[in-house]
């Protein structure tokens, strides 16, 4: 059996594939990550990636933040080898808005925010907009969680290694 600490150093990197592959799906092929159980998601860019690159035996770290930034910088990163290690994402659905952050190493999200919210009036039960907060944002992790697994399914496929790697590669080196 695997020692704990030996198997997350040694797949830790499958969260900065995850979240460089999300970037190009929603860039490319946003389709790949429509879920029928979650009907009307749709996912961008937000406003902050952490990109990571290790030349020997020390790491530069691009922080790139700020609203309707470019990713020019980001790009470049990736054309250099280096890995997202952290991205801001913003999730809508027909009624609602998420921001949060995915943390690749560990494939933590911190900074769930709910962006819009429907109007409550001040007579409504404060446990009941609590507990309807809770099941928003429960909504929009388990869409993380399924658009995570057909990341793996992609990941594990033969058509990784073919397909998608080639086309991400086509994508890094034409993106200006």
């Amino acid at each position: 059996m695997l020692d704990l600490s030996v198997a997350y150093h040694r797949y830790r990197f499958v969260g900065h594939e995850f979240l460089t592959w999300l970037w190009f799906v929603l860039e490319q092929e946003p389709r790949k990550i429509e879920i029928e159980k979650f009907a009307g998601f749709s996912a961008r860019i937000g406003n902050r990636m952490v990109l990571e690159n290790t030349y020997h035996q020390s790491t530069e770290t691009l922080i790139i933040k700020g609203e309707d930034v470019g990713l020019e910088e980001a790009m470049l990163s990736l054309k250099k080898g280096g890995m997202i290690s952290e991205m801001n994402l913003i999730v809508s659905s027909d009624r609602q808005q998420w921001q949060l952050t995915v943390k690749g190493e560990g494939l933590t999200v911190s900074g769930l925010k709910i962006l819009d919210t429907m109007e409550t009036e001040p007579e409504e039960d404060q446990e009941a907009i609590l507990l309807d907060r809770i099941a928003t944002c429960e909504q929009v992790m388990e869409w993380l969680f399924s658009v995570f697994r057909i990341f793996l399914k992609t990941l594990l496929s033969d058509d990784w290694d073919r397909q998608v790697i080639v086309d991400m590669r086509r994508w890094i080196s034409d993106r200006e």
